[in-house]
């Protein structure tokens, strides 16, 4: 994407104006968005992004700006207002030699998605759509949307770094909504993977819709689910969000570094369950969350974070490095290259225990299943969460009985870690989107079924 000799010049400039480290990132990528309501293709579009973005550091601070125009001379220009805005000045001159860094592709893809027309696509599409409005005659609406990226990186620093690698992801998302008696419930599900169109090999697009249609139509003919303290047993897969929400974001150097976090300067101590042992692995092949590279060229790792409830690592990027005195751990991201790096998840998940989930059922004489989670809001500071369930079931004398409706969990992360006290061996995974100050990004979060010992749940006074 970039002359490497261009590269070389700039990064050299950078150093001998003073500058501590420099980074430049480019990116390539093209997409695909389409959204199809009742069936009818609605919106189809389709783009190509391409830019560049510089970032120095220089005593703990670092400033960052991007362009679309890769010519030397604007480049070098953006380069000159970075040193400024950092106030520096060149104090020795030395040569950065470059070195091309090989990168392991541990994610093949067999059909891009750039190959394939909209057409077939859409068709794709449609068996979705199929597969929501033919499960119940209470689904009144359906919306299908798909997504596909085919990314290409570059990477340079003045650790003396070129890496470059490829990235493509496609994902299907089917939201139903169904209609009884005037009042209306909606159901979701949204699988996506870093893969091509091959996804759809292993997926059936009916299914997906199926999913969505059967949570909808469930849950518009469930009572609405009770309120109080209670014991929720929280099921695997999508169920995960909790634990990367309310934990995840507050074991990223993000927050760490600024003391914004309740696990904050709190590395090798207790503060989870003796059965919660959580890792972010962002090298599990073909993963919706995987990279083979973070977006600063370090390999992707398998982190573990919990292990036996002591917290034993954060996950840290490049800039936040040498303030917490821990190594970047591969888990630098953005979303595109008008964003700045920080410390990410990538697929973050609990790892599996010991119990059958019928086991965890039965062991739960009154409580709230939850089946699928929902929305929610979380503050990262404090951990303070407020989660929508998706698909809610209550527990009576140790069996699933009824479903229920509009239950919300409402707690802090770091006393729901504590509160664990039996894990399932049914660790499952799901897809989303993640957001933070550099962007939206791809992540998977999971567990196995797990069960809290209490937990405060909206819903409605018995």
């Amino acid at each position: 994407m970039l002359e490497s000799k261009i590269v070389e010049r700039l990064i050299n400039k950078g150093i001998n104006n003073g500058a501590d480290f420099v980074e430049i990132f480019a990116e390539d990528r093209c997409g695909t968005e389409m959204t199809m309501i009742d069936g009818r293709v609605e919106v189809a579009s389709s783009g190509r992004e391409f830019g560049v973005g510089l970032r120095i550091f220089k005593n703990g601070q670092q400033v960052y700006a991007y362009t679309n125009d890769l010519s030397e001379k604007q480049l070098s220009m953006i380069l000159d207002r970075l040193i400024d805005a950092l106030e520096i000045k060149g104090s020795e001159k030395r040569s950065i030699n470059m070195m091309n860094k090989d990168v392991k592709n541990s994610h093949l893809v067999f059909f891009y998605p750039q190959e394939i027309s909209k057409s077939e696509k859409a068709k794709i599409m449609k068996k979705a759509h199929e597969g929501a409005k033919n499960y119940s005659n209470l689904i009144s609406q359906v919306v299908v949307r798909y997504w596909d990226y085919d990314q290409r990186i570059f990477i340079a620093n003045s650790d003396g770094l070129i890496a470059q690698d490829r990235r493509v992801r496609t994902r299907l998302m089917v939201s139903a909504v169904a209609t009884k008696d005037s009042e209306q419930e909606s159901g979701f599900f949204g699988p996506g993977a870093a893969m091509g169109i091959e996804l759809f090999n292993l997926l059936d697009p009916y299914d997906v819709g199926a999913e969505a249609a059967r949570i909808a139509d469930r849950m518009v003919r469930a009572e609405y689910a009770p309120a109080g303290k209670m014991p929720v047993v929280i099921s695997n897969a999508f169920g995960g969000v909790i634990f990367h929400e309310a934990c995840g974001h507050a074991l990223e150097a993000t927050s760490v570094a600024k003391g914004a976090s309740v696990f904050a300067g709190k590395l090798g101590q207790k503060i989870a369950s003796d059965c919660v042992s959580a890792v972010d692995d962002g090298t599990i092949p073909n993963a919706w969350g995987s990279n083979n590279i973070d977006d600063e060229g370090t390999p992707t790792q398998r982190n573990l974070l919990i292990e036996n409830g002591v917290l034993k690592t954060y996950l840290v990027d490049r800039f936040h490095s040498k303030k917490m005195g821990i190594e970047s751990n591969g888990c630098g991201r953005r979303q595109n290259y008008r964003f700045a790096p920080t410390s990410r998840m990538s697929n973050t998940f609990i790892l599996p225990g010991k119990y059958l989930p019928e086991e965890i059922i039965a062991a739960t004489d009154y409580g709230l299943y939850a089946k699928t989670m929902g929305g929610g809001s979380v503050h990262p500071a404090t951990g303070e969460f407020n989660f929508a369930v998706a698909e809610g079931y209550l527990i009576e004398k140790g069996k699933i009985t009824k479903p229920v409706r509009g239950a919300t969990l409402i707690g802090k992360g770091a006393d729901v870690i504590q509160r664990i006290d039996m894990v399932g061996n049914d660790l499952s995974r799901g897809q989303g989107m993640c957001g933070s100050i550099s962007g939206s990004v791809p992540a998977d979060v999971g567990q196995p079924t797990i069960r809290v010992t209490e937990l405060i749940v909206g819903g409605r006074s018995r």
